[in-house]
């Protein structure tokens, strides 16, 4: 076992923000720290917050924080949010709103940018998720970027999903595609002293009792919840319904972990493949100057970039045949 793994497993918070960032950065020699950490994940259970911009998602995270810590629980946080076009780096930052928590040892946040990649999850997070299940916390909390009709990659990662929305947002039902709503395990109303939470509620559950229809019985119910996240009032009930879900889980075929971690083990293993694959081919193509040429070939009008795309790629997967 290496020092790093070592130090991680002991908990050893600088061990930790140096290879998340090694992760985030892509630096090659983390993945045999990664393989090392494997074997001792699988133990946090994992949450995942998502909704459009503005709904109150960081409030909400922050008012779950204090309660966990309250029952001496040790929670990660990962909060993905937009990139800036400048530095590449996370716009806003969620660290600045969690600051009455910097200094307790229970409680390790990390921001990601997403750097352009689609889902609300970034490549880094599923292996940050990892990390923060082997240094031993209890909970992670993953909040997403944002929730669009196809930003649901939260759902593969974490154990419970909470959606997030808030009253006032004009067709804010109908933006929840009937994907979002087969994801969401609990649905929250947050900023709920606004004008209109009570149509807010009532279409969510309509919605969602249209869509249980097509469930087997006995399957979980989503609930929909109402929030003021600002005054921490209805975290506690959000917090016991995420208990809730996580005993259904636990009692549903085969437990919680058998249950998810084929979906989650299918998913990681394809992302990872494709990702190392666009890694090596890609690599080399930029290596040896074929795609510049390739470029070069479009702009003079020689090719088509379907063409050329074909004459790139053609040859690696013949080689991997």
């Amino acid at each position: 076992m290496s020092a790093i793994v070592e130090k991680v497993l002991a908990g050893d918070i600088r061990t930790v923000a140096r290879l998340i960032s090694d992760i985030d950065d892509n630096m090659p020699e983390v993945r045999q720290t990664l393989k090392e950490l494997y074997p001792h994940t699988g133990r946090a259970y994992i949450i995942g917050i998502t909704g459009a911009p503005g709904v109150g998602k960081s409030t909400l995270v922050d008012q779950m924080l204090s309660h966990l810590r309250k029952q001496e629980k040790t929670v990660g946080i990962i909060a993905v949010d937009p990139t800036s076009p400048f530095s590449g780096g996370a716009i806003l930052g969620d660290r600045i709103r969690m600051q009455r928590h910097s200094n307790d040892e229970g409680v390790f946040i990390r921001s990601f940018a997403t750097r352009g990649h689609f889902g609300g999850l970034t490549r880094s997070t599923r292996s940050a998720i990892d990390v923060m299940d082997a240094m031993g916390k209890d909970y992670i909390i993953v909040e997403t970027v944002g929730v669009g009709q196809d930003e649901v990659e939260i759902v593969k990662s974490a154990h419970t999903t909470v959606i997030t929305v808030m009253p006032g947002m004009g067709d804010d039902i109908q933006a929840l595609k009937a994907g979002i709503l087969e994801v969401g395990d609990i649905f929250v109303i947050n900023k709920s002293d606004r004008e209109g939470v009570d149509k807010t509620f009532n279409d969510l559950r309509l919605m969602l009792e249209l869509s249980q229809k097509r469930y087997v019985q006995g399957a979980w119910k989503p609930p929909v919840l109402k929030s003021e996240a600002i005054i921490d009032k209805g975290v506690a009930e959000l917090l016991e319904e995420i208990e809730n879900h996580g005993r259904y889980l636990m009692e549903s075929d085969g437990g919680m972990h058998l249950r998810r971690r084929k979906d989650r083990a299918r998913e990681e293993l394809a992302e990872m493949v494709k990702s190392r694959l666009i890694q090596e081919v890609f690599g080399s193509l930029t290596e040896s100057g074929e795609f510049e040429k390739a470029v070069e070939s479009i702009v003079e009008g020689k090719t088509d970039p379907y063409t050329a795309t074909d004459d790139l790629v053609l040859p690696k997967l013949d080689l991997l045949a």
